[in-house]
């Protein structure tokens, strides 16, 4: 199927999104348009410590106005790898630093209106080694079995979307 790029605006720019509106004509030259939101890239850990303990953090999404059980995840910063985005986002958000960060998938979240790539890493070795928290985000640290993690995702408990695929994927690196 062939889709032709006809134009492309920018409707907003914002801090860490930007939406645009592209027009496109179809395979059955009709033509269309598409809100996209323009993302520079993410990342997700499936954290491990050497006891088999899941690392999860807990924040609030405003969003789905509630707090939320998640795996650590990060955007990429302007330049930034996602290796290097992986052993910040760690140290920021558990106060772990990993000595192994292993790229074990990739996934677009939405890719119906997003550009969002998100890199998962599994992540072993972990030591103290604190960073700053952003401004706006105030997490709390909660570690589980390896197992009850596979249990809770599983069960529909888990309401992220993210750290349900990143869990899929880390899945046969772990059992």
């Amino acid at each position: 199927m062939k889709f032709t790029l006809l134009g492309s605006e920018i409707v907003y720019k914002g801090r860490a999104i930007t939406l645009r509106r592209d027009s496109l004509r179809t395979p059955d030259d009709h033509t269309v348009s598409y809100d996209i939101i323009e993302h520079p890239g993410s990342i997700i850990l499936v954290p491990v410590d050497e006891k088999g303990q899941v690392l999860f953090v807990r924040q609030y999404r405003h969003a789905a106005e509630e707090d939320m059980l998640e795996l650590p995840a990060g955007t990429r910063e302007a330049g930034e790898t996602p290796q290097a985005c992986a052993a910040r986002e760690i140290r920021e958000e558990t106060g772990m630093a990993a000595a192994n960060l292993q790229k074990i998938g990739a996934f677009y979240l939405a890719p119906g209106y997003s550009t969002e790539l998100m890199h998962v890493f599994l992540a072993t070795g972990l030591t103290p080694a604190p960073l700053a928290a952003d401004a706006d985000e105030f997490l709390s640290v909660e570690t589980m079995p390896l197992a009850d993690a596979f249990k809770l995702a599983e069960s529909g408990k888990l309401s992220d979307a993210k750290s349900l695929a990143a869990l899929l994927l880390a899945r046969p690196h772990l059992t």
